[in-house]
């Protein structure tokens, strides 16, 4: 058990990293509103493609959902990432060209997971690149390599997801998982009453985040302005976070037992999956849209809601199921996004000998990032930017190979 809770307090976090660079690019001497538009995204692992590798859930094959490939987060040439651990996957929602039409517009993708909107460095020199100018030893915070690639790259539109492990998701995460495996359902142990929790939500913290929310657009506003853009050359859509999990009743394994985390790897209690999305999401989703909006001074910051966009296709949501549970031999069958997950599982002893990795738990997967990559093609707008909320709108898959959502 001890292992378990230690495995699972690395939900979301991200590896030890090296040394910062660029992505590779094709030269370039262009620069604001010259070339071929660029799209660059920034923030933490829900943009980064954290989990893209896998196409659903599985505990008999991992391979029957490996859309990605053990290459899926080598980002630096497919040799090798660039910082270790960012997980910046070959499906991130970034990537909107498609193979019969990647001059429509070109994507880079400089998020990194387990960032915040500051950088942070570890005692043993390993650092996660926030939204700032950080600049140390090769190390760069992500508003610089921004800047650096826009001075001579056409960007037109950047996208940001940011916020969520200032309120310290992974610790939250971390702590329901915990509660609900140390206690049973006659004396279930919540979390979201927990002091070290529910400090993350107090109104002096909202704002507080809310303000660092705001600091890390408004940087994100300086780095284009450094790089010789002026507002009407470029939009700034703000991203807010989906929901994992469903409400207590929407789970399709019991609280009673441990099935609920061993089988479905969801093991939240009835009432923190209810807490999760009425106050934490919600609260989080709040400070992101509220910050967008107090920066959003010269009318080029819009917000993309995503809130709801997995609703339907939620880790253990009912209506869906793990692979082996849909008759379905593997991802690539027809009908496999109507069926199976969106959300990667929480996983603990199944990450000690691969493929899985533990800081993959309750992201995006394969169909997620490809839904969320419509909607971001949809935000794109023909180089129109515009923002608004993201959902799933029929099944099936469109003619990419993703989810048909519908943004608006």
């Amino acid at each position: 058990m001890r292992r378990l809770v230690a495995l699972a307090s690395l939900a979301l976090l991200a590896l030890p990293v090296v040394p910062a660079a660029l992505p590779a690019t094709p030269a370039a001497a262009d620069g604001p509103g010259v070339g071929a538009p660029w799209i660059v995204s920034l923030g933490d692992s829900y943009i980064s493609g954290e989990a893209g590798r896998w196409a659903g859930n599985s505990n008999n094959s991992s391979a029957s959902v490996d859309a990605g490939g053990s290459a899926a987060y080598l980002d630096n040439g497919g040799t090798s990432e660039t910082i270790a651990g960012c997980h910046r996957s070959t499906a991130a929602e970034i990537h909107i060209g498609t193979a019969a039409n990647l001059s429509a517009v070109n994507s880079l993708n400089l998020a990194c997971s387990g960032a915040r909107t500051t950088t942070t460095v570890s005692g043993d020199g390993s650092y996660k690149p926030g939204i700032d100018f950080y600049n140390s030893g090769g190390k760069l915070g992500q508003a610089l390599m921004l800047q650096q690639f826009a001075a001579t790259n056409n960007v037109r539109m950047v996208v940001l997801s940011i916020g969520g492990n200032d309120f310290g998701f992974a610790d939250i995460v971390q702590r329901c998982v915990t509660n609900f495996l140390t206690s049973s359902s006659l004396f279930p142990n919540y979390c979201y009453d927990d002091s070290a929790v529910s400090s993350r939500f107090t109104t002096s913290n909202v704002t507080t985040q809310t303000n660092n929310i705001k600091a890390a657009i408004d940087r994100v506003k300086l780095a284009m302005a450094n790089a010789g853009y002026t507002t009407a050359q470029y939009t700034l859509v703000v991203q807010t976070y989906p929901s994992p999990v469903p409400n207590g009743s929407g789970f399709r394994y019991s609280q009673v037992g441990f099935t609920r985390q061993s089988t479905g790897g969801c093991g939240f209690w009835n009432r923190d999956a209810d807490w999760a999305n009425t106050t934490a999401l919600a609260r989080i989703n709040g400070a992101v849209t509220n910050a967008a909006n107090a920066a959003n001074t010269a009318g080029n910051v819009k917000v993309m809601n995503l809130a709801t966009a997995f609703n339907g296709r939620r880790l253990c949501e009912t209506g869906v199921n793990l692979l082996e549970n849909t008759g379905l031999r593997s991802w690539t069958a027809a009908t496999a996004a109507n069926v199976t997950e969106w959300i990667s599982q929480i996983r603990t002893f199944s990450t000690l000998t691969g493929p899985y990795s533990v800081q993959e738990s309750l992201h995006p997967n394969w169909w997620g990032q490809k839904a969320t990559r419509n909607c971001v093609r949809q935000a794109w707008n023909n180089g129109v930017p515009k923002g608004g909320t993201c959902t799933r709108s029929a099944l099936g898959l469109n003619t990419r190979g993703e989810p048909v959502m519908t943004l608006r």
